[in-house]
């Protein structure tokens, strides 16, 4: 029997990412630059408890309770304040 490949991943990080890209259409003028989206990504993270799943190369992961309203909430406010902090301050 073959072995798969298992690896470790905080599932937020995923939503995260969908996030910034919704919330920029909020904030046109935020600088979109790698270096500054990749800002937005590390502060909003800091500010939200991980969610670490181990899963094997190639199975899908369900969305389960992460995005219930409350934690949707949750990614939207860290998303929306880090996007505020960068553009107020960019490191580019």
């Amino acid at each position: 029997m073959p072995t798969k490949k298992v690896f470790l991943r905080n599932m937020v990080e995923d939503f995260v990412w969908e996030f910034i890209k919704e919330a920029y259409k909020q904030y046109p003028d935020a600088c979109q630059c790698e270096v500054c989206t990749h800002d937005v990504a590390a502060l909003a993270l800091n500010d939200l408890k991980p969610h670490y799943v181990v899963r094997e190369e190639g199975e899908v992961y369900t969305k389960i309770a992460l995005l219930e309203s409350q934690y949707r909430a949750d990614l939207s406010v860290a998303v929306t304040k880090a996007i505020l902090q960068v553009k107020a301050s960019p490191r580019h």
